[in-house]
């Protein structure tokens, strides 16, 4: 039974509002459709595909202390396939978001790495058609 690939993150969204207005905003996702689950939360879609998941604060939590903005354990990054580099360079310095730019070595793949309202690092890699934008 191989892998066929991924279907999706899952993160758990320490402010839902603040990290629905990140991944529609600041990265173009669109919200959409989501089963009625019976806990608070988003799908957020890229090209008709529900890549990310979100899942907001539940009523059963209100007895432990709030979930913050921590590293996420042995997984350092999520990287994402992007086009437009120079419209998510405007969108990040628009929003006021820092993020670390880099182009990879032979491949001219520009990554730019910003962090999401959970903690959550998100490596964002465009084709080196667009290293020069």
């Amino acid at each position: 039974m191989p892998i066929g690939g991924i279907e999706h993150i899952n993160i758990w969204a320490v402010d839902l509002d603040a990290t629905i207005a990140f991944y529609r905003n600041v990265l173009g996702l669109e919200q959409g459709d989501r089963p009625p689950f019976d806990f608070p939360g988003a799908w957020l879609y890229a090209g008709g595909v529900p890549v990310i998941h979100l899942v907001g604060p539940r009523a059963a939590d209100a007895n432990r202390p709030p979930r913050r903005a921590q590293p996420t354990g042995q997984i350092d990054h999520v990287a994402l396939a992007a086009t437009g580099l120079p419209d998510m360079r405007a969108r990040l310095k628009a929003h006021g978001l820092a993020f670390r730019e880099q182009v990879v070595p032979r491949d001219g793949v520009t990554q730019l790495f910003v962090t999401d309202p959970n903690g959550v690092v998100l490596e964002l890699n465009f084709p080196a058609s667009e290293t020069g934008g």
